[in-house]
C-alpha cells in the first residue's frame, strides 16, 4: 500500500489536486450563489459547507507544495471532507429514492463529493495535527450544525423537507463520526505517519 502514498506525495499529483480541488472549491461557491443571495451576512460563512471544506483541503495542499504543514487546516479539511462527502453522497441518494430520478448534476455531486471524502483520509498520514487542532474543528463543525438546524441554513434540497429533522439528526452523528474518522487515522498512537518531501 506504501506505493500509493509515494503517488500522492509526488509534487505533480499534489499540484493536480491543488488545481482540481480549487477549480471545485470556485465552482462550489458558484453552485451556492442563490442560497449565498438569501443568507443574512451573519451566517454567510457556514452555509457553502462543502466548498468551504474543500477550500480547508486547499490550504493543506499548498503547504504540502510549500514543505510545510498547516495543522488546523489539516483538521479542518479531513474532519469536513470527510463530513460532507458523505453527507452530499447520501442525500443526492435520497433525492433519487423518494423522486425515483438524479438527473447528471446530481450524479457528479455525488461522484465528487465521493472523491472529497477519499482523499480527506487518503491524505491522513501526512497531517501532523494535535488534539486541540481536532477539539477546535469540533467546535467549528458541531456549531455549523446548529446553524444549519436550529436557524435553517442547510443546503436547499426542496423535495427533502419533510425530512429535515431526520437530517439534521443523520447530520450530528455524522459530524461526531468525521470527528472519531479524524482521530483515528491521525492521532492514534500506532497510526501509519509519512512526510512529504518535496
Amino acid at each position: 500500500m506504501k506505493w500509493i502514498y509515494s503517488i500522492l506525495a509526488n509534487r505533480s499529483v499534489l499540484m493536480l489536486l491543488f488545481i482540481v480541488n480549487f477549480l471545485g472549491t470556485a465552482y462550489g461557491y458558484y453552485w451556492y450563489r442563490y442560497q449565498l443571495v438569501e443568507t443574512p451576512p451573519i451566517f454567510l460563512l457556514f452555509v457553502p459547507d462543502s466548498p468551504t471544506a474543500s477550500l480547508f483541503f486547499v490550504f493543506v495542499l499548498l503547504a504540502f507544495l510549500l514543505g510545510r504543514n498547516w495543522p488546523l487546516f489539516e483538521a479542518l479539511a479531513i474532519v469536513t471532507l470527510v463530513k460532507y462527502g458523505i453527507w452530499a453522497v447520501v442525500m443526492n441518494g435520497l433525492v433519487f429514492i423518494i423522486s425515483g430520478e438524479l438527473d447528471g448534476a446530481g450524479l457528479m455531486l455525488m461522484f465528487s463529493h465521493g472523491a472529497m471524502a477519499i482523499q480527506g483520509i487518503l491524505y491522513a498520514p501526512f497531517y501532523r495535527f494535535k488534539v486541540w487542532h481536532l477539539i477546535v474543528t469540533a467546535i467549528w463543525t458541531l456549531h455549523n450544525d446548529v446553524i444549519d438546524y436550529v436557524y435553517f441554513m442547510m443546503p436547499q434540497y426542496h423535495m427533502l423537507d419533510d425530512y429535515i429533522p431526520h437530517i439534521g439528526y443523520f447530520t450530528f452523528w455524522l459530524s461526531i463520526l468525521s470527528l472519531a474518522t479524524a482521530y483515528y487515522f491521525v492521532l492514534r498512537k500506532d497510526r501509519l505517519s509519512l512526510s512529504i518531501k518535496i
